[in-house]
């Protein structure tokens, strides 16, 4: 199989991760933080290694600010579903239902939402749409990083800015950038941050995190065991285990672990120029096919992330996936749980029902993107070879 759906989960996994997950069963498999005996204490140490790493690679004050999640969508939850009544948030046109669908669920407590045009290319547009947008009682930003569909980057730190001059806060989901563009959240101005760990931090699935110094100031949505202060009923305040409880997914957080030495030891800058140089041959290719539409300009590193989507003449894109499957070529088709940006480009609606993302890896091989390519230009008068 050619996999080019990293976006939504990178595959395959580096060496050392998997062999990690597996060395966790075997080691560390006693509850962290629970018991006084010494695989007990091991298992605590090694998960705390993990969060030391987090906290280093996104710049985080101490690793008590890393809270491990179930996922980048469970993070985001924890933060909106903290908003107040009468509090005001602004977003931008390429949000994932991560964000959107809880904040419309947040509707109904009186929080409300404004969408923000992106302008691909041209920050300070963009700056000046997000002011423009500002209201007395807006609480919050909540901004990708990068759009999981255009692969367009936000200027979060540029809006981290603009949000605390007036007084409120910003949410940066990370799931597209965490391990592709480096972030230093304390730095960045960044008061939540939410991360994936199975995509570009090369960990399995199942694993997230949230990174912020407000910890305290969130809604814990789930009570419970934290392995401290059992004899009081209220939820200990002290992070990260107010955001913690129950029994954590060990093995794969140990695993994201060595996803992070993964990044680091490659280096963000070097992963994202590999996967760039990738996507710009694609775009350079499907340019020149007049029965491929694209719907960006060729992306560079200052303005996107490596990926791309597009739709051929006449097909809806799921036909298109549906031929590229059958060739061994993964790639995802649809909406990508992302309307706005489907919308802002005119493809949510229509023949196409969508677009064609394609999302390389590391791991991805020149002859794999010939392979899609050449799969593609077979397309051509809609006549699947």
């Amino acid at each position: 199989m050619i996999y080019l759906d990293n976006s939504a989960t990178t595959y395959p996994k580096p060496p050392a991760v998997r062999r990690r997950m597996a060395e966790a069963l075997e080691r560390f498999g006693a509850n962290p933080g629970r018991g006084g005996f010494k695989m007990s204490m091991e298992t605590a140490q090694a998960v705390y290694d993990v969060r030391r790493k987090a906290a280093a690679l996104f710049g985080a004050p101490g690793p008590e600010c890393v809270s491990f999640q179930p996922s980048c969508t469970q993070a985001l939850n924890i933060v909106i579903h903290s908003l107040q009544p009468g509090d005001h948030v602004l977003v931008t046109d390429l949000e994932h239902n991560a964000v959107l669908r809880p904040l419309k669920a947040m509707e109904a407590q009186g929080v409300s939402f404004s969408v923000v045009p992106v302008t691909p290319g041209d920050n300070d547009a963009t700056l000046d749409a997000f002011r423009r947008a500002l209201r007395a009682n807006t609480r919050m930003l909540i901004c990708t990083q990068a759009s999981n569909v255009w692969g367009i980057r936000v200027p979060v730190e540029r809006l981290a800015a603009l949000a605390h001059v007036y007084g409120a806060e910003i949410c940066v989901d990370a799931a597209q950038s965490g391990g592709v563009i480096p972030i230093r959240a304390a730095q960045d101005g960044i008061d939540y941050l939410c991360c994936a760990g199975h995509k570009g931090l090369y960990g399995p699935m199942g694993t997230g995190m949230l990174i912020t110094s407000k910890g305290e100031t969130l809604q814990s949505r789930i009570q419970g065991g934290t392995g401290t202060q059992a004899m009081q009923l209220e939820q200990p305040r002290d992070m990260p285990e107010y955001l913690e409880s129950g029994t954590q997914n060990v093995p794969g957080i140990l695993a994201l672990g060595a996803g992070i030495d993964f990044v680091r030891a490659r280096g963000e800058d070097n992963l994202r120029q590999a996967e760039m140089r990738h996507v710009r041959r694609i775009y350079d290719a499907l340019s020149a096919m007049p029965h491929v539409r694209l719907y960006t300009e060729k992306p560079d590193l200052r303005y996107f992330v490596p990926v791309l989507s597009f739709n051929v003449q006449g097909m809806p894109s799921e036909a298109v996936g549906d031929y590229l499957a059958k060739r061994g070529i993964a790639v995802r088709c649809g909406l990508h749980c992302a309307p706005f940006a489907h919308r802002k480009m005119g493809t949510d609606t229509g023949v196409f029902d969508g677009a064609v993302r394609v999302s390389p890896s590391v791991f991805t091989q020149e002859q794999e993107v010939g392979a899609l390519l050449r799969a593609v230009a077979a397309l051509r008068g809609n006549t699947p070879a």
